[in-house]
């Protein structure tokens, strides 16, 4: 008799799974709107709480990868969001990790290399019509960041045109469009310069070396008594140790010379000189995953967050090659993928890590 009822369950099931697959579409229209409703309704950053909080929306450098896209990095405090760097893909992560575009109240430029500003455009036009916003982006930077600004501005100004024909001031009012450039001059060395301070926010800027290209800043976040370091690009840079002193958390790019230096060998031999000579040239403006960590350890930072990783660690084993050394130097590290998020609540001394919010 068990046996029998074990076999009507077993058919009993299979019936209804079959109902269910030959009416999915109609089953999914009916669950649909809820699921919708509650992802709108949904607010990542309020949920994060209070403190400052570091999510990588781009982990990756100029080279296509598939879990690092082009360098950006998202600070959260105070209920805001302030992005560093727009490269390729970030402001689409940070809408795949249900964090409101709409939020952003400034953008940071550390330079002007392709890979950190190609996402700019996108990143305003986003911020514009989902915020409903009626001022520009303030978008801060070392002087020339007016040019890269107004170029945005320019190219995307049709489509702004379009869209406030499309969807009207309430939504898309032209006095929000685009983005106001607002330009520092570097500070010399050893000193840094506040360009943002409100709220219990502060954000100083300073020089880094990544010569030929000029300028290069990096930029420092203090919040209720928590601090980030973000370096840009640059080489191992006596600035990047000195404002990192004690600091929680410093988030650093690197370059593995020894698997570049592979690649334009490999380059060389198969008879593509230029991709040779940008694998070679690169070796000397960037700094190495041991360099960052030497940084680390006597800057006694409490956490290294690796981001800017070049080369893509895609393919097995690569990674194991670009950590060469590194924890013979410093062991508390995190290297970044796209959605690795740092909480460091208000005055406190903890700092909380989850890998991916993708």
């Amino acid at each position: 008799m068990k046996l029998r009822t074990f076999y009507i369950f077993i058919i009993l099931s299979i019936a209804v799974a079959v109902l269910g697959y030959l009416n999915r579409t109609e089953i999914i229209l009916q669950l649909l709107p809820n699921a919708v409703t509650n992802v709108m309704e949904s607010d990542k950053i309020s949920d994060l709480g209070d403190g400052m909080h570091i999510v990588l929306c781009g982990a990756g450098g100029p080279m296509p990868s598939s879990n690092r896209s082009g360098p950006c990095v998202a600070v959260i405090a105070d209920g805001k969001m302030f992005v560093v760097d727009a490269g390729t893909g970030g402001v689409r992560n940070l809408g795949r990790m249900r964090l409101n575009i709409g939020s952003v109240d400034g953008v940071f430029l550390t330079h002007f290399h392709s890979d950190h500003i190609d996402g700019l455009g996108e990143l305003a036009m986003m911020r514009w019509v989902t915020g409903t916003h009626t001022q520009p982006l303030p978008v801060f930077g070392p002087k020339g960041v007016a040019s890269v600004v107004n170029g945005f501005n320019l190219a995307y100004g049709q489509d702004a045109i379009y869209r406030n024909a499309h969807h009207g001031d309430a939504v898309a009012a032209l006095s929000g469009k685009g983005m106001s450039p607002v330009s520092f001059e570097v500070p010399k060395n050893g000193t840094k310069l506040t360009v943002y301070d409100k709220d219990g926010l502060k954000v100083e800027m300073f020089s880094v070396n990544h010569e030929p290209i000029h300028p290069a800043v990096g930029y420092l976040f203090t919040y209720k008594g928590r601090t980030a370091l973000i370096s840009g690009d640059t080489t191992k840079n006596d600035n990047v140790e000195l404002f990192s002193k004690n600091i929680d958390l410093l988030i650093h790019e690197a370059l593995s010379p020894e698997l570049l230096t592979i690649m334009s060998e490999s380059a060389d031999l198969a008879g593509n000189v230029s991709a040779s000579k940008i694998f070679y040239d690169v070796l000397d403006y960037h700094t190495s995953p041991v360099e960052v960590a030497e940084i680390a350890r006597d800057a006694k930072a409490k956490h290294l967050l690796y981001y800017h990783i070049v080369p893509p660690l895609d393919i097995p084993g690569l990674k194991t090659i670009w950590l060469k050394g590194v924890d013979q130097v410093f062991t508390d590290y995190t290297v970044g993928e796209d959605g690795t998020l740092f909480s460091l609540p208000e005055n406190s001394q903890e700092i909380v890590e989850i890998q991916s919010i993708l």
